[in-house]
């Protein structure tokens, strides 16, 4: 009995060391080539609509899911393809979780990894979660960070030999629900001085995504995280982002499995309607099954979308050098 719970406890010390081990990895993402991918302030100098806060950020990883929480300091993680490969597209990618935590590892640095292998530079946006109590406006800190973003690769266009007409906006879940508002409210950028650069992404690819916050589609934490819990009717429309479509959203790829319990495929759904309603190009591949939260593998299929998103970039000369 001692010989039995000394090795119980020798394993769960074991086990406490490799989490702890893990829980330093996360603060760095790795390219293919095994290097450390550099991470950029999105912004120098004071963060907009931030106040003093004891909040502090937290990370976990379990197996190969790394998962992040109370984003303070926003950041872009470069994740730069061989000079024989790059073509001068670049894509941002925004990370699930809800509005609560974000999904790093297989909806961020595995993406951004599988996107160098098309020539595409990827930067992987640790963007803020809605908090009160570090931001005076929670509704808009993402929102923010993902326009910040949009402006920083455009100025970091000439250091890494992108196209700054060729940057792209992905996201995940939650995610998604941040890069479709990025889509449907650039005219109108969030923020006392946002200058005059432009905030339009050239094209939207939509993993299982939240877009609606109406009562019969909304994922009600994604909701209630970004708006509250007695949002206003003004504030479910503005961030419903299917009735924010005009002609001038951008081409988007979407991606939805019809069993998704967590976000219902509706929501791609009317997105899609909108989408072909403003004439604007859109692809859209529906798995019967998937679920939610697969990343790039949906574990149903032989099938894979980003497959079918390198010919959907392809045609549209995305990949061209």
């Amino acid at each position: 009995m001692q010989k039995n719970t000394l090795l119980l406890a020798l394993g769960l010390l074991s086990m406490t060391a490799t989490t702890h081990l893990h829980a330093q990895a996360v603060t760095g993402a790795t390219t293919a080539a095994g290097t450390a991918a550099p991470v950029l302030p999105l912004y120098t100098g004071s963060i907009p609509d931030s106040k003093p806060s004891q909040v502090q950020e937290t990370s976990e990883t379990s197996g190969d899911r790394i998962t992040v929480a109370n984003v303070v300091q926003p950041t872009l993680t470069v994740f730069v393809p061989g000079r024989d490969k790059a073509n001068g597209t670049s894509v941002i990618i925004c990370p699930g979780g809800g509005y609560s935590r974000l999904a790093m590892g297989h909806e961020g640095y595995d993406v951004a990894r599988r996107l160098n292998e098309l020539g595409v530079t990827a930067f992987v946006l640790k963007y803020r979660l809605p908090n009160d109590r570090s931001q005076p406006d929670k509704s808009i800190a993402p929102l923010l960070d993902a326009q910040q973003a949009l402006r920083m690769v455009r100025q970091l266009a000439p250091k890494y030999n992108l196209n700054p007409e060729r940057i792209g906006l992905m996201g995940f879940s939650a995610g998604g629900h941040l890069a479709a508002t990025a889509g449907t409210h650039f005219a109108q950028p969030v923020g006392d001085n946002p200058g005059p650069a432009s905030v339009r992404p050239a094209f939207l690819v939509l993993l299982y995504p939240v877009i609606s916050f109406s009562d019969s589609l909304k994922h009600t934490g994604s909701r209630e995280n970004l708006l509250g819990t007695a949002a206003s009717p003004d504030q479910v429309r503005r961030y419903s982002n299917e009735l924010q479509v005009t002609a001038q959203t951008p081409p988007t790829f979407l991606v939805h499995a019809e069993d998704d319990n967590v976000v219902p495929v509706q929501n791609s759904l009317v997105f899609y309607q909108a989408l072909n309603h403003h004439k604007v190009p859109a692809e859209m591949h529906l798995y019967p099954k998937g679920g939610h939260g697969f990343g790039m593998n949906n574990p149903t299929t032989k099938d894979k979308w980003m497959d079918r998103l390198q010919n959907w970039l392809d045609a549209n000369g995305w990949l061209t050098k």
